[in-house]
């Protein structure tokens, strides 16, 4: 019995640290999506634009810039590097 409460415990633990890391991401991507936008505003980039450039739809820029969503890290460089940022992540 004691093995059994010990599993529970941990996956207890687990789905705590998934729900922990979900809430801390979206206003992570919430700031990027603000970066991104605000970027594209100051080249009057559309959205149908930036797509063209990425050789990417539309729905999948609009995907990109809905903190909802997750996004690849080379999708979210490439974005940058279009609009004249780039990505820094620092572990802390």
């Amino acid at each position: 019995m004691r093995k059994r409460h010990v599993e529970v415990a941990f996956d207890t633990h687990l789905k705590e640290v998934v729900v922990c890391n979900a809430v801390q991401a979206r206003p992570i991507k919430e700031v990027v999506v603000c970066q991104l936008t605000e970027a594209m505003q100051k080249q009057s980039l559309s959205k149908a634009r930036l797509a063209a450039m990425l050789k990417t739809s539309r729905s999948q820029v609009d995907r990109l810039l809905d903190p909802t969503h997750d996004v690849t890290l080379s999708t979210l460089q490439r974005a940058a590097a279009l609009v004249g940022l780039q990505v820094q992540i620092e572990l802390v």
